[in-house]
């Protein structure tokens, strides 16, 4: 009888491991589906280095649609969408459009800079912190990416991996 007890409970503890798993890695999307887009909450700003040092700042982008991508070279999905995020740059950047990378790796360029070269990324990369983080209300998984406005408003947050389909259908609305 103790011993059904003991295999019982190592059942449900491994399956509540898997469910926690599966949350994690699973594709998490919250939009902000407000009408007219009075309710939007603006996109804090933030001013971050880049590989050559230059100081790159959100609000540089204001009148673009932003795709600001939270991500680590140590990241599976961020792997996944990181040619997703290519291919929008080079598709969409002459009408208004441009993804802005921010590594959340904390070995620096010295880890980014060789995987920025590697997978011939095209758009802007910068190394954020825990306060950019923080002022995006956290980033608690990777890939966190939102989609803002040419106001500069945040009008998506997706958590985890979201279907290129699903992504490119908001970016397309916005330009």
């Amino acid at each position: 009888m103790e011993r059904e007890i003991r295999v019982k409970l190592k059942f449900v503890g491994a399956l509540a491991v898997l469910i926690a798993l599966g949350a994690a890695c699973s594709s998490t999307k919250s939009v902000n589906a407000a009408k007219g887009g009075k309710d939007l909450k603006a996109a804090p700003d933030f001013a971050l280095q880049d590989a050559d040092g230059k100081t790159v700042k959100l609000s540089d982008f204001k009148g673009k649609v932003v795709l600001l991508d939270f991500w680590a070279t140590w990241c599976g999905p961020c792997k996944i969408e990181i040619p997703w995020f290519i291919e929008f740059q080079r598709k969409y950047k002459d009408r208004g459009f441009s993804v802005l990378g921010v590594s959340m790796d904390e070995g620096g360029w010295q880890v980014v800079k060789p995987f920025v070269e590697d997978f011939k990324m095209n758009y802007p990369v910068v190394i954020g912190d825990d306060a950019t983080a923080a002022a995006f209300d956290g980033v608690d998984v990777l890939p966190t990416t939102f989609i803002i406005d040419k106001q500069g408003r945040i009008v998506a947050k997706h958590m985890g991996l979201v279907s290129k389909d699903e992504m490119e259908k908001v970016i397309e609305d916005l330009l």
